[in-house]
């Protein structure tokens, strides 16, 4: 399973984040959450999933605008899984404990934790190396200009390039370049590739169970 905990950056010098954050998280993606987001500290949330597609969806979001500072734990739960998070506790929250730990001296504010100890790499790809690609599509994504976001939000909500090239007033040659620049085909490739990587050590971990 995986345990999703972020930090919120500076938080001293800002304003509280962490209200608004569980309202988007549990609104948008409650239904696919193991335990619903929650605040565990005065400045930290809190989460658990098993979809590895989710994972990394909540990673590049909570990771976009800089605001906070995301550990990834890999492991195992106590089960039953109890109503609240704060109440649940294993191998994968320890874990998660750890990463974000980490992830607060990380460049990109990211760090992935596995219980996992399995040395047989070809069954079971190691949490560090998960970590490192990661980091590498964050550091692809913050040279991403204000206007590659905006053609890359276009093309999240399912419009084709012809067509977001159209709503920002720009040629659809324009588009092709503004989006090779901006790594949108990298990144949708990437994220394809991780995912299927996140599922393996979280199969792993399973196994070993």
């Amino acid at each position: 399973m995986f345990v999703v905990t972020a930090d919120q950056v500076d938080s001293r010098h800002s304003e509280d984040k962490v209200a608004a954050t569980l309202v988007t998280l549990n609104s948008e993606h409650g239904d696919r959450l193991l335990l619903p987001a929650d605040r565990t500290a005065g400045d930290e949330l809190q989460l658990l999933a098993e979809d590895p597609a989710l994972v990394l969806t909540l990673i590049l979001e909570l990771t976009r605008d800089g605001d906070w500072s995301v550990g990834v734990g890999v492991g195992s739960v106590r089960q039953p899984l109890p109503a609240d998070t704060r109440e649940a506790t294993g191998e994968a929250f320890y874990a998660a404990r750890d990463a974000v730990t980490r992830a607060k001296k990380q460049p990109t504010r990211f760090a992935l934790t596995s219980s996992v100890t399995d040395d047989d790499t070809s069954r079971a790809i190691r949490g560090a190396d998960v970590e490192a690609l990661i980091t590498l599509l964050l550091s692809l994504r913050e040279r991403r200009t204000d206007g590659g976001w905006e053609l890359f939000d276009l093309l999240s909500t399912g419009l084709t390039q012809s067509e977001s090239a159209e709503k920002l007033g720009i040629t659809p040659g324009a588009a092709s370049l503004r989006a090779r620049a901006a790594g949108i085909r990298v990144e949708r490739a990437a994220s394809e590739a991780l995912v299927r990587l996140l599922d393996t050590i979280n199969g792993s971990e399973e196994a070993q169970e």
